[in-house]
């Protein structure tokens, strides 16, 4: 068996190719520049509103979590006959209707609970 040939099946063995030196590059540079804007936003404080900056720090951490999940992890349709991408997906739906349920319910708690005089705020 020729050098080439057991390359080959190494890549195989695990479902795909693992990425290029030049796909690493890319990813730490995204990283890095998705990384260094929301830092600059929190120091130099461009931004007058803190509810915007956050939006956009939040943009910024899922754009980055993208970018970790392609170029890192090598998650895509092709990767493992597509179930890496598959279980992601449902992850994401299950993570999402238990942050909305848990969300409902607290709602749903505050504003159904007995509301307290203020003068009983006082007693011990």
């Amino acid at each position: 068996m020729s050098a080439h040939e057991q390359t080959a099946g190494h890549h195989d063995d695990h479902g795909g190719n693992h990425g290029s030196l030049r796909d690493y590059l890319i990813g730490f540079g995204l990283s890095v520049v998705l990384t260094a804007i929301p830092f600059w936003l929190v120091m130099a404080r461009p931004l007058a509103s803190p509810g915007v900056t956050a939006a956009l720090i939040l943009g910024f951490a899922l754009v980055q979590m993208v970018v970790h999940m392609i170029y890192f992890l090598h998650m895509n349709g092709k990767a493992e006959g597509g179930w890496t991408l598959t279980a992601l997906i449902f992850t994401i739906i299950l993570v999402v209707i238990m942050m909305t349920g848990s969300l409902w319910v607290m709602y749903h708690l505050n504003t159904n609970m007995m509301p307290m005089p203020p003068d009983m705020s006082q007693m011990p």
